[in-house]
């Protein structure tokens, strides 16, 4: 077998249709459009359009919003913590900091920082140095003999490159 040799099973492709190639054809004058009217043209943009009536899209209240100020964490639970310390790829004694729990592969690229849940158990004791935490988790960390930091992340402030003009 070649690949110049390749086709398809026999009725598997089906030719298209030529319209508007004579009466003979079968789909020759209008090409089965039917007659005139918006349809039978070409650039027709007809979806949600219902006749002048407000379209249903447009009678529907608009509801909610996006806070644009809201803070977008990584997610760590207590028992992927635990997991993590028990094979090793996590050292106790040390800080456990956002950068460390990344490398460490359970918690993911956030843009705010990470934050700690309060989903299963602790038992090493542990110093986090985190953005965010439950006060399950808090009380948890505590309870093994740990302890929690909350601090912010260093937001790298935006630098132009060129000036804009007309402006200092």
């Amino acid at each position: 077998m070649k690949l110049n040799e390749l086709q398809p099973k026999e009725g598997a492709v089906k030719k298209r249709m030529r319209v508007g190639r004579g009466i003979g054809s079968g789909k020759g004058k209008t090409c089965g459009r039917g007659q005139k009217g918006q349809k039978s043209r070409g650039g027709v943009a007809i979806n949600g359009f219902e006749g002048g009536q407000m379209p249903l899209y447009r009678r529907l209240p608009k509801i909610g919003f996006t806070n644009i100020f809201a803070k977008e964490y990584a997610t760590v639970s207590l028992a992927h913590l635990q997991t993590a310390i028990d094979d090793g790829r996590i050292n106790a004694k040390e800080d456990i900091t956002c950068k460390i729990l990344q490398a460490a592969g359970i918690a993911s690229k956030a843009k705010d920082g990470v934050r700690l849940l309060g989903n299963g158990e602790l038992k090493a004791k542990v110093t986090l140095k985190i953005a965010g935490a439950t006060a399950s988790s808090k009380a948890a960390v505590e309870k093994a003999g740990g302890s929690v930091e909350i601090i912010e992340p260093v937001v790298k402030p935006v630098v132009r490159k060129k000036p804009i003009p007309g402006q200092k």
